[in-house]
């Protein structure tokens, strides 16, 4: 009996995790006019939040290890699922709206704003995923001591972003 070849073609929406551990969503996946090649295009959800797009062939591609023979992940990119039973990883998965509220936030105010609302609303699981977004060291304590630390260093960034700019 023929094996069934996972499917890998990303779709909107998902997330995905680079090989240099940065966290990606899938905006769309666009023809190109010319060539009709497929191409990737994502945004990053850390930093300025770039948007990038890439064949969706060298997308989905495994890791050169030669290259990098120190990484442990097979794919340049692998699907990342905030869900943790394995039946829960082949849906799309449900992120928490107050989560979903922070990610979409756009300057530090609307951030902060977002984390003050979260307060009593989220757990660990969210806090890991704004760990990985700001890409910052993740805190000791519990939830709202962990969420009070990552609003110091949002309004630590805010600080120095804001008089690098005078």
């Amino acid at each position: 009996m023929e094996q069934k070849k996972e499917d890998r073609t990303p779709k909107p929406g998902e997330f995905y995790r680079h090989f240099k551990n940065k966290l990606y969503q899938v905006a769309a996946v666009a023809e190109h006019t010319e060539t009709g090649e497929q191409l990737v295009v994502y945004q990053a959800l850390y930093g300025d939040y770039r948007v990038y797009a890439r064949p969706v062939s060298m997308f989905i591609s495994e890791v050169d290890h030669e290259k990098y023979p120190d990484v442990k992940q097979k794919y340049r990119f692998q699907r990342v699922s905030f869900e943790s039973d394995a039946a829960a990883e082949e849906e799309t998965p449900q992120i928490n709206p107050w989560l979903e509220r922070f990610l979409d936030a756009e300057g530090y105010d609307k951030q902060l704003e977002a984390l003050n609302q979260m307060r009593g609303k989220v757990g660990q699981k969210e806090l890991d995923s704004i760990y990985l977004v700001l890409d910052i060291q993740q805190s000791a304590g519990d939830v709202d001591s962990q969420l009070r630390q990552i609003m110091k260093h949002l309004e630590m960034r805010k600080r120095y972003d804001g008089s690098r700019l005078r």
